[in-house]
């Protein structure tokens, strides 16, 4: 069930909107995305965690962008999210949006997580 419109702020408004026009495969990309976007906060991510290993996933002959994401946020666990989002929600965005192969904004969404975990392993 829907809020009153009255409830709703304009940004929930418009993505309502936007959500409502979207063809069906794209709404569950949408409702992944955003489902990683709201766990993003509770997963570990501190600057303690620098001295661990990330976690070894092995990567699936066939993977969505979105199970990726998950997959390397597990992978490196201790990379503050914040930090990332911008580029991985860019990538995300093109691939959903402009059609992007999945297998290659995968491989740059494993380049920016390696990038940014380098970077933190480095800054300790």
């Amino acid at each position: 069930m829907l809020p009153p419109k009255g409830s709703t702020s304009a940004a929930q408004q418009r993505l309502l909107k936007l959500f409502r026009n979207l063809p069906a495969a794209d709404k569950e990309h949408l409702v992944s995305y955003a489902e990683f976007l709201a766990q993003r906060d509770s997963e570990r991510g501190s600057q303690d965690n620098v001295e661990q290993i990330p976690t070894d996933i092995p990567r699936p002959t066939s993977e969505s962008v979105v199970a990726a994401i998950k997959r390397l946020s597990e992978t490196f666990y201790m990379l503050d999210k914040d930090e990332l989002l911008h580029e991985a929600s860019t990538l995300m965005t093109a691939h959903v949006m402009q059609g992007r192969d999945a297998v290659k904004v995968i491989d740059e969404l494993e380049v920016l997580f390696r990038r940014h975990y380098e970077r933190l392993k480095s800054a300790s």
